[in-house]
């Protein structure tokens, strides 16, 4: 953990440097984006398979939840702390205020002197060793339907960063960052809110439902952006994107961990971490290339609102999930989750 984090400290050091000195060129970009995606992936995991071992389990999702907030809250945070720094100073400091919070997390992750309770088989590769997850995931009958429900959810709620400067410019005639700034913010302010709140639930029935009600709520708020009228209509459905989605998302990695044998812990995060993160970023990347084409421009109600190419993106990723709800509730596995709640280590391996 702390190598990782001495990396993302030396990598946005090295970007800021490059920024003062004005010899930033694309291809430095693409390497050192490469170099910060590398770590994110290796740091998600690890930081995942930790939390169990510091933690008893009855008090995973208070855990859990209190470690997704402080990610997300980053979301407020970041854009909170940066943003006078674009108005009135050069980009650079800003990457400078960002390698301070990398030292703050250096520093803390060096204190952590719990050990792992992670395995390595001897007789066996380093490849066999790292793959030994996949298998695990996709045997493993609630694992793989977590990380499924956890990879659509992805997929066609969460990838939305590539569209919302789009609606900022073309929808809300924003000139500068600062709208897309107050709408990162309120999606962090959401997200924080809610996890906050999640880490007190104690009920498992409260849990349960909270699963399946924010799993609606995930595929609703996208769509109420995308028929925002103004920018404090969007700013408040962005609130809400981020308070559904980081709730499931949190419920969502406390059923992986309560569900997985400390062996493979590492492994099925860094499993599930390539399932998210590829699909986030494939979508992202795809949401991106088609949000200019014309012909999902969509004319509704003669005239009375026109949907952006990112508005109609938006819509129908909403709507495919909300049907993926709808569908998992006939998988008597998940159906179980949303009417009893989490299932206990007990009842698991039982």
């Amino acid at each position: 953990m702390a190598t990782i984090y001495g990396l993302n400290l030396t990598h946005t050091l090295f970007l800021a440097g490059l920024l003062a000195f004005g010899q930033i060129e694309m291809w430095h970009l693409m390497i050192l984006a490469f170099v910060n995606g590398a770590a994110r992936s290796a740091q998600m995991p690890v930081g995942q398979a930790l939390v169990p071992n510091l933690v008893p389990k009855d008090k995973l999702l208070n855990a859990i939840a209190l470690n997704q907030a402080t990610m997300h809250g980053s979301r407020l945070l970041g854009p909170l702390t940066i943003l006078p720094l674009l108005e009135s100073t050069r980009i650079e400091w800003a990457f400078l205020a960002c390698s301070m919070f990398y030292v703050v997390s250096l520093v803390q992750s060096l204190r952590i002197k719990t050990p792992s309770t992670g395995s390595m088989d001897d007789k066996k590769g380093f490849f066999s060793n790292f793959t030994q997850g996949i298998p695990y995931v996709y045997k493993h009958p609630l694992l793989k339907l977590i990380v499924m429900m956890a990879f659509f959810h992805c997929g066609f709620t969460m990838s939305f960063e590539a569209v919302l400067p789009v609606l900022s410019v073309e929808r809300f005639n924003a000139t500068d960052g600062a709208d897309f700034s107050l709408m990162m913010m309120s999606i962090g302010g959401g997200a924080l809110i809610s996890l906050i709140w999640l880490s007190g639930v104690t009920s498992e029935t409260t849990k349960g439902k909270l699963f399946l009600n924010l799993g609606v709520i995930s595929g609703l708020a996208p769509i109420l952006l995308a028929f925002s009228p103004n920018i404090y209509f969007a700013i408040g459905s962005a609130a809400l994107m981020g308070a559904s989605q980081a709730g499931y998302m949190t419920l969502t990695h406390t059923m992986i961990q309560l569900v997985t044998d400390d062996s493979v812990r590492g492994r099925v995060g860094a499993v599930y971490s390539v399932h998210i993160g590829g699909i986030m970023a494939s979508m992202n990347l795809a949401n991106g290339a088609i949000s200019d084409l014309a012909f999902l421009k969509i004319d509704l109600f003669n005239g009375l609102r026109v949907l952006l190419p990112a508005d109609t993106m938006l819509t129908i990723g909403g709507i495919l999930f909300i049907a993926t709800v709808f569908i998992s509730w006939f998988i008597i596995s998940l159906r179980k989750i949303y009417q009893t709640g989490i299932p206990q280590p007990s009842l698991i391996q039982a």
